[in-house]
């Protein structure tokens, strides 16, 4: 396997347009996303990403939305996703639409996006598949310094272990778009055939697990029971002392 780190960067697309099929992929994620907005609420949604800018969240009763890019357009901070000028906890929900194939350190990406967050805020991810039509492209020379073939894919049990080292719940996953250059990404080979879409989603939520003691809690010492005296003994009848019979008794007269 890889490692997750690399010292070289990537350049992402500034719009989905700059990817071969790149609306579909946009449209088959904001359908996947729709029923999924409309549970969060909270003050502020983060969309790191100049692809998360695009995805429409207007479905989402969080009304301060922020897009969070290095640059590009419809940008209200200019910001590296990997240093966000955002204090701890402050974030109820972030969107990271197609950003880790294009990160070069997407753990630190992930534990950013985590320090952010409150707990039990929202956490949105989608990326390539690697195993689909799109992710066999890669296995062509001539295509892998073409976009999207030159992006990173990481597979769904690589990012669920990632989340759970994180303490996130995952609350769903999914895998769609199985035909690339198609609108509809093949709804029938989706239903039937959901591991070889081309699109994978992630919606999770961070979990707190206390570990320190409340200090309002007084722990109550245990009082020490005092032995009962003679609870244990066994009250025994006296018997009475047997008298020697006689050896011939004299009969009555």
């Amino acid at each position: 396997m890889k490692p997750a780190r690399i010292p070289r960067s990537f350049t992402p697309p500034d719009h989905w347009a700059e990817l071969p099929w790149g609306e579909y992929y946009r449209e088959s994620l904001e359908r996947q996303l729709q029923p999924w907005l409309a549970k969060m609420f909270g003050f502020h949604l983060l969309k790191i990403g100049h692809l998360s800018a695009e995805i429409d969240t207007s479905e989402c009763a969080i009304a301060h939305q922020v897009n969070v890019a290095t640059s590009g357009e419809q940008l209200q901070v200019r910001a590296s996703p990997l240093a966000l000028p955002f204090a701890a906890k402050s974030v109820d929900a972030c969107l990271l639409a197609h950003v880790l194939p294009w990160c070069q350190d997407p753990h630190r990406l992930l534990r950013e996006a985590d320090r952010v967050l409150i707990d039990d805020g929202w956490l949105i991810l989608s990326g390539f598949n690697p195993v689909s039509l799109l992710g066999a492209g890669k296995v062509l020379p001539g295509l892998r310094r073409l976009a999207p073939y030159h992006c990173r894919m990481f597979t769904l049990m690589r990012q669920l272990d990632w989340l759970s080292l994180l303490n996130f719940e995952v609350l769903h996953q999914a895998r769609f778009q199985v035909l690339p250059w198609h609108r509809q990404g093949g709804r029938l080979l989706s239903t039937h055939l959901p591991a070889l879409g081309t699109v994978q989603m992630i919606v999770a939520r961070k979990r707190t697990i206390p570990l320190t003691l409340n200090p309002m809690k007084k722990h109550k010492e245990k009082t020490q029971l005092r032995p009962a005296v003679g609870a244990t003994r066994q009250y025994r009848k006296p018997v009475k002392a047997l008298l020697p019979q006689e050896d011939n008794p004299r009969p009555p007269e």
